[in-house]
């Protein structure tokens, strides 16, 4: 009995350090994948100027890449679209036009909570997509 204790020890002390070896290069192999999955998404985004989208499946891991410093005085340059400010001035004049904006916020911020839960979110996306239809139409001169 003496001897099958020893011994069951002995193996559960090695399968912890198994364990313990196994963890570690699973977490060591996944920065490195990140890492270079990152460094991918950038070369894509300054190759071809638009980014990567993930497989549907992969909601948790969002990468942005930062923006550099040519990047961000060439958006000061450029200034805010001509269709941004209109609707800015709209919204204070037409009331429609600002319950739209906020459905518009609350969408996006009920689509923000599904993705981060892993849930479906279609539904929000199309949603989203009917919201920014409506408040296109509310903005064209009639």
């Amino acid at each position: 009995m003496e001897n099958a204790i020893s011994e069951y020890q002995r193996w559960k002390q090695q399968g912890e350090s198994l364990r313990i070896q196994a963890k570690q290069a699973m977490e060591s192999r996944f920065r490195e994948l990140l890492t270079e999955a990152a460094r991918i998404s950038q070369e894509y985004q300054s190759d071809f100027g638009t980014s990567l989208k993930p497989p549907p499946q992969i909601t948790a891991f969002r990468f942005k890449a930062a923006t550099g410093k040519s990047q961000k005085s060439s958006a000061k340059e450029k200034g805010p679209p001509a269709k941004v400010i209109s609707a800015s001035a709209k919204a204070s004049a037409d009331p429609r036009i600002a319950g739209l904006e906020k459905r518009l916020a609350q969408a996006k911020a009920k689509l923000d909570a599904a993705k981060g839960a892993g849930k479906p979110t279609r539904n929000y996306e199309d949603k989203i997509y009917e919201i920014e239809d409506e408040l296109r139409l509310a903005n064209q001169p009639a």
